[in-house]
């Protein structure tokens, strides 16, 4: 009986983890394909207006795809990096600060994230009304971007947060960075 448990939370793990890296793979898609619109629609937008034909709708798009592209970048920046470097100072001290000060940092961050998230959904109800200038859509697919992209970012820091306490000090002796 215990041993079929720990089978099937061991499959519902490996699931849950393939289910993760295809959205991971997918947000970084959908990252890469705003970054291409937003540069074509300035580019474009630039050129129409050079030519006194602009086109006004591409500010207030182009404002709305950088909107997710921050979030949705800062997201995948988390997961992929090192955010908070100041390693030539940090690796002076002994492996055990260093781990520590890693936790710290990666318990404020969690922390500011969920702040952005609390905030993030008053202001959403709040901008539902409001439009964009040009365009007929409510401001506030703009201004979801900060609680979902800021929840992202919490699920992806509290991940390298695991990632970070199950390491051995050892590893940050070795003067190795948090990779």
């Amino acid at each position: 009986m215990f041993a079929s448990t720990v089978r099937r939370e061991s499959v519902i793990l490996n699931t849950l983890q393939k289910g993760y890296k295809k959205f991971c793979q997918f947000e970084e898609l959908v990252a890469s394909l705003l970054l291409v619109a937003i540069t074509a629609l300035v580019f474009i937008s630039a050129i129409a207006r050079t030519l006194r034909h602009p086109f006004n709708w591409a500010v207030d798009i182009s404002l709305l795809l950088f909107a997710w592209q921050v979030f949705l970048g800062g997201d995948i920046a988390v997961r992929n990096t090192n955010l908070i470097g100041v390693e030539l100072l940090v690796n002076k001290f002994p492996g055990i600060v260093q781990k520590w000060l890693k936790i710290i940092f990666f318990v404020m961050i969690i922390i500011f994230l969920g702040v952005l998230v609390y905030f993030g959904v008053p202001l959403l109800l709040q901008n539902w009304k409001r439009l964009f200038q040009v365009l007929p859509i409510s401001y506030s697919w703009c201004t979801l971007s900060v609680p979902v992209g800021s929840f992202l970012m919490m699920i992806s820091a509290s991940i390298r947060l695991v990632e970070i306490i199950k390491k051995p000090v050892s590893f940050w002796e070795q003067g190795r960075r948090d990779e």
